[in-house]
């Protein structure tokens, strides 16, 4: 059975309130959330976001609040990083999901322990949610492969086999930061006017995506089949593929992207559970009648009616002087999750078609997420026509690409006839210079 049929619960229930009082109509974090991430503090753990606090997973299981739970999947509580709760099958992972939302839920008798359980989450630091493995990096947004291929072939923007299985390449997973951490200028060799030079990239720029967190993998050789490719996604959260597009240009030709990606990657740190987006499930992307038929072995009915996401996604700047002068920070773009071309579980598929073995913590970037139109484009490569047109903030000053002490947020949001909202957490990172010399 495709584990998409399943999965609506009381814990999605609206009516559902906490005994933290922050969480009842948080526009976040309410209990039917129950994003987990890990505290990046020496007696840090695993926490889950609940309203304006975090629960400490592991103080919970020490004080006996998680004994439904066996033994084992209560051992993956206590670890250091999501990993081995990432690797428990689906089942037992909805099992922590019911557990946790016990724990939480208004009339608990956990809440005289709520001293030793909770802790403000706002400022509190957080590291990456896992052990990052291994990462590949999608381009299913179709509009943003369009509106990027037009500008370097505009005869030919979509190379053909685009239609036909997703298109990936792998990235760097150890350059992969959570949210807060800077990201440093990378320098590169650049081409212009026929000339090649060694410099610090002056087309930097983001990517709006969506990240995926690989659950229980499979063994080498053994390719996830569409029926149950969704089971293996333990949870969502935001991704910005940072791009020195200059250093990308030169290099790419012919095996892709190399250092023009590999110099960083910021993620969300909040992993919104696969079973807390069950109500926000809605169909996969519509395919034109120039498509070709899809590929039987990225086919599959449920998959189709409800394999996308319904979530709302924005990007946000600030600039030095926009702080300087007090000003908020501005949105620059509003996309959504319904542009993706392919979805999540055919990613996972495409990707173990040939044998390839996931692993638990492995992550997945969807490609930048752009609308039809300017209004929601993924990057800046886009909003300003790869450097032709420019970008008016509201401090006066223009873009076409970043400059240092910009800083560029990523937010997303669920809300639908559900009844409730959940949000995935901010994705922020602020541009440092480049090194002096190399």
């Amino acid at each position: 059975m495709n584990t998409l049929t399943t999965g609506i619960d009381h814990t999605h229930d609206p009516a559902a309130r906490s005994w933290v009082e922050s969480a009842n109509g948080h526009a976040e974090f309410p209990i039917q959330n129950l994003p987990m991430g890990v505290c990046d503090t020496e007696d840090g753990g695993i926490v889950v976001a609940i309203g304006d606090q975090a629960l400490n997973l592991g103080k919970a299981v020490t004080l006996g609040l998680l004994d439904t739970l066996d033994a084992d999947t209560r051992a993956t509580l206590c670890a250091p990083r999501l990993n081995d709760w990432m690797a428990l099958p689906a089942a037992e992972r909805r099992q922590v999901r019911l557990a946790v939302f016990a724990l939480l839920q208004e009339g608990s008798p956990a809440t005289r322990h709520a001293d030793a359980l909770l802790q403000p989450r706002l400022g509190l630091p957080l590291g990456s949610p896992a052990h990052i493995g291994d990462y590949t990096d999608y381009y299913a947004g179709i509009h943003h492969a369009m509106k990027a291929g037009a500008l370097f072939r505009p005869d030919n923007p979509l190379m053909p086999n685009y239609r036909y299985q997703p298109i990936a390449y792998h990235g760097r997973a150890s350059s992969i930061r959570p949210s807060g951490h800077a990201v440093r200028r990378p320098w590169g060799q650049v081409e212009a006017n026929e000339k090649i030079t060694l410099q610090p990239s002056a087309r930097l720029d983001f990517e709006l995506e969506l990240a995926m967190w690989v659950g229980n993998g499979n063994p080498l050789g053994m390719p996830i089949p569409m029926h149950a490719a969704a089971q293996h996604i333990a949870g969502f959260g935001l991704f910005n593929d940072w791009s020195a597009r200059d250093i990308q240009a030169w290099e790419y030709r012919p095996l892709g992207p190399f250092q023009g990606k590999n110099f960083a990657s910021t993620v969300s740190p909040w992993v919104v559970t696969t079973e807390a987006l069950a109500p926000f499930r809605m169909p996969a992307m519509a395919r034109g009648e120039q498509d070709p038929p899809l590929a039987a072995y990225l086919h599959d009915d449920t998959d189709q009616r409800m394999g996308g996401l319904d979530l709302h996604m924005e990007v946000w700047i600030s600039t030095e002087k926009m702080r300087q002068q007090g000003l908020p920070e501005h949105c620059i773009a509003r996309s959504h999750a319904r542009h993706l071309y392919w979805t999540p579980a055919q990613m996972i598929v495409q990707h173990t078609l040939g044998g390839c073995d996931l692993n638990p913590g492995d992550l997945i970037g969807s490609g930048t997420i752009s609308t039809p139109d300017h209004s929601g484009d993924g990057s800046l490569l886009e909003l300003t026509s790869g450097g032709r047109d420019t970008l008016t903030l509201p401090s006066g000053e223009v873009r076409t690409f970043l400059l240092d002490g910009d800083e560029i947020i990523l937010r997303g949001r669920s809300s639908n006839a559900a009844g409730y909202a959940i949000g995935m957490g901010e994705c922020r990172a602020r541009i440092l210079p480049a090194f002096a010399n190399i």
